[in-house]
């Protein structure tokens, strides 16, 4: 019974080892070429990495799929590019110090924006309703003749 529980206590303590590093593997999501060639921009023509035909452009992309193939993730990947060849080739500018402007000011004029309208679009509305109100000029009195011919003239024309 004891060599039973042993050999068990053996055999799940090497089953945890062969499947730790490969459930480690699995969680690490693996980089994906078309993925960082959509991140990235060539340095030399200033287009994305994936429509970029000049020789630098060649030479980025051997630099990525080298690291890659070191097994890499994508913000790894990316540190290195920014390492290697400075922060322009990445297509969308970190997200810290003054370019976070980029990021945080469009939302906020569109809210501004939105508050902007919610508040002056009942005002306007409620000024075009009393204008429309005061500029309906009221009917004039007839005089008593004018009223009266006009009532004749309307009977003889049914």
């Amino acid at each position: 019974m004891r060599r039973a529980i042993s050999i068990l206590a053996v055999a799940l303590v090497a089953l945890v080892t062969v499947l730790g590093p490969a459930r480690a593997l699995a969680a690490t999501p693996r980089a994906s070429f078309t993925e960082i060639e959509q991140d990235v921009m060539c340095i030399a023509c200033h287009e994305p990495l994936a429509v970029a035909q000049s020789p630098e452009s060649f030479s980025e992309r051997a630099y990525i799929r080298t690291l890659i193939a070191k097994g890499l993730d994508k913000q790894q990947i990316e540190k290195q590019l920014v390492v290697q060849y400075g922060p322009a080739i990445l297509a969308k500018p970190p997200a810290h110090g003054f370019n976070l402007l980029i990021y945080v000011l469009p939302p906020v004029l569109l809210v501004i924006a939105i508050a902007t309208l919610a508040i002056t679009i009942p005002k306007w509305r409620r000024r075009s309703r009393a204008d429309e109100s005061s500029a309906l000029p009221s009917a004039p009195a007839l005089d008593p003749e004018d009223a009266r011919r006009l009532d004749e003239d309307l009977a003889r024309h049914p």
